[in-house]
């Protein structure tokens, strides 16, 4: 998992490639966006906002084909994360809808606050502690490259 403080460090450290700088423009389109919503910019990135009460999850959830990146608006939120090897399969990867439910002890824990960016790439899996209020974007970006290959 990485940590960024600021939109300010992702462009520094995320600007060579197209999906990453995709991931500024979903961020640009904040005011527009309405809670719950799913949208995509090309083939390389859906996002959608949240906003209210986030409940605490039991498991880990990790995904292979994407990185999930929550970007926090307003509010926070405690999220604890672990490296997958080191975790137990509840339900097995599904290829539909990218994702893996795992358990096990969680090797770091972090409250994310407004204006930073949680990156979990496919080698992590995070399960969030719950929030009261929270308002953050979630952007789904694909690991394949700046693009699919077929497209």
């Amino acid at each position: 998992m990485i940590i960024l403080d600021s939109l300010d460090e992702f462009r520094l450290r995320y600007h060579s490639a197209k999906k990453w700088r995709r991931c500024l423009e979903a961020i640009a389109n904040l005011p527009t966006m309405k809670a719950g919503v799913c949208h995509s910019i090309g083939d390389s990135l859906v996002y959608r906002l949240v906003e209210g009460h986030a409940a605490a999850a039991r498991s880990f959830t990790g995904n292979r084909r994407y990185v999930e990146i929550h970007y926090y608006v307003s509010g926070s939120e405690t999220v604890e994360y672990a490296e997958k090897e080191s975790l137990e399969r509840l339900v097995p990867y599904s290829d539909e809808t990218d994702r893996e439910t795992l358990s096990g002890e969680s090797t770091g824990q972090h409250t994310a606050v407004a204006g930073q960016l949680l990156i979990f790439d496919n080698r992590y899996a995070y399960r969030q502690l719950g929030s009261a209020h929270l308002r953050k974007l979630v952007l789904m970006v694909t690991i394949e490259g700046a693009a699919f290959h077929n497209k």
